[in-house]
């Protein structure tokens, strides 16, 4: 598994070379890692794809980041480390408030836009700053509960909270106060780039409605819905998420 120097750090990320123009680099979501895409995403075929695990998360290096402008700033340096161009940018959850701010800072690199299971505000819950602060393993049960949508596969399910077993709390509180800070509801109309948007029809915690508000706010976006998925929908429904995908890059 290929690592690159950012900013002083090794930064691990997934890689698979398709010999295309387009390059599509996937960004997880608050308290993640490149394990919470599907492998099928690896083997889309119209893009060489790139999955990375943000500073301080998966098996990357360095401290994770408290603010959206922080992270944006790290996968600009990213992109631009490994000399990446035409990038399609997606990011699920944080991932896609990241890939918002980018395009509003007009990175140069980015030509598309991929949000998953986002919004353009990304208010967390105070009980949920709590929780993870005074009863980290009855937080981790109750977002294993939240993530996915009313029937998700038991063995999904028992694969989440494998990973999350051994996550530091600290890394999700910064990153869901990252989240909370984040509100560009006023700029979407300044984004200007083609834009896929990816809503899971049972989502608990981005909505169907926030994809929707999305897709009023940036010109010509496009609305998916995947059936029968929740917050984790690209682990839940692996072949509706990546044909999609398809769909949009090709």
């Amino acid at each position: 598994m290929p690592f690159v120097e950012v900013n002083g750090e090794n930064i691990h990320y997934v890689h698979q070379d398709a010999g295309s123009a387009i390059n599509l680099v996937l960004i997880h979501g608050s308290g993640g890692s490149h394990e919470n895409w599907p492998e099928e995403c690896l083997k889309i075929g119209c893009a060489n794809v790139y999955l990375v695990d943000l500073p301080g998360h998966g098996k990357s290096e360095g401290e994770s980041k408290d603010g959206v402008g922080e992270y944006t700033a790290f996968v600009d340096a990213f992109c631009n480390a490994l000399n990446l161009e035409n990038v399609a940018l997606g990011g699920h959850s944080l991932g896609g408030a990241i890939v918002q701010q980018s395009a509003l800072n007009k990175a140069s690199w980015l030509t598309r836009l991929v949000l998953v299971g986002t919004g353009c505000r990304l208010r967390v819950m105070p009980m949920m700053f709590e929780a993870i602060e005074t009863n980290w393993e009855g937080a981790r049960e109750m977002m294993g509960q939240t993530v996915f949508g009313a029937n998700p596969a038991p063995a999904l399910v028992a694969k989440e909270m494998e990973r999350t077993r051994d996550s530091d709390p600290q890394v999700l509180l910064g990153d869901f106060r990252a989240c909370d800070k984040f509100d560009v509801c006023q700029r979407l109309g300044e984004i200007a780039l083609p834009t896929l948007i990816l809503s899971g029809d049972n989502d608990k915690l981005t909505p169907l409605k926030y994809g929707q508000f999305l897709l009023d706010g940036i010109a010509g976006a496009k609305l998916v819905v995947i059936t029968e998925a929740g917050h984790l929908m690209a682990m839940e429904q692996p072949e509706q998420f990546c044909q999609a995908l398809k769909d949009f890059l090709s």
